[in-house]
């Protein structure tokens, strides 16, 4: 069992995808923490990012290592633990130089087609389902509306969704789809990919809604 969840920021599918991962007994990859924690590695080596070619050389030297248990996804650079410090602003500023970093991404989805040739496992991000497994048994567009996905990540970072805390979170939401689009297919659904629109669902709704598609495609009752 693949299933490959793709959606712009916001839409949820991290948590989505965690919960389905664990209702099935799958394992989970959080794709955006790879080029995240490769952010964080380059900025630590004092790596320029706008050096598009030394930053590609550098990621493929990159000792990643992904948890991929869904209920404690580490992330670990080497021997250092980086599952919460690449959640920090700074990478989220930074991390769109290295994910529309064309060479950054040939290296990384080569290492999650890798993962997903090996089976059972949920992987989600940018590019799942149209480029890393693109013959996946089930494969999920998973969108919201714009002011949905704000809301989220407002509350997600500062606790809160009033205004301040939405427009507070407007660039690192829309401009890093904007940016991402550029390099990834994420905001339409490629032929055979269902859609899934969370904007008026809860989370428990959501994950109900994946798991229909992953029975009606599949046949495997959840």
């Amino acid at each position: 069992m693949v299933i490959a969840i793709d959606g712009p920021s916001g839409s949820g599918k991290s948590t989505v995808a965690r919960r389905v991962a664990e209702k099935l007994g799958l394992r989970y990859l959080d794709t955006g923490a790879m080029y995240r924690a490769v952010t964080w590695w380059l900025l630590e080596q004092g790596v320029d990012l706008a050096d598009r070619d030394r930053v590609a050389e550098r990621t493929a030297q990159v000792p990643l290592v992904m948890g991929m248990d869904p209920k404690n996804p580490n992330v670990r650079v080497g021997e250092v633990d980086v599952t919460k410090v690449i959640r920090e602003s700074r990478i989220s500023t930074a991390v769109s130089a290295v994910a529309t970093n064309l060479g950054v991404r040939a290296e990384l989805v080569a290492r999650q087609q890798e993962i997903a040739r090996a089976g059972g496992v949920v992987i989600e991000g940018r590019d799942i389902t149209t480029v890393v497994a693109p013959d996946a048994p089930v494969r999920v567009l998973l969108t919201a509306s714009e002011q949905a996905r704000l809301a989220r990540r407002a509350l997600e970072l500062h606790g809160s969704d009033d205004a301040a805390a939405v427009e507070a979170t407007r660039d690192q939401v829309v401009r890093r789809d904007a940016d991402d689009s550029t390099v990834a297919r994420f905001t339409e659904a490629a032929d055979g990919v269902d859609v899934v629109d969370s904007s008026d669902l809860t989370l428990d709704e959501t994950v109900d809604a994946v798991l229909a598609v992953v029975e009606r495609r599949t046949g495997a009752r959840t």
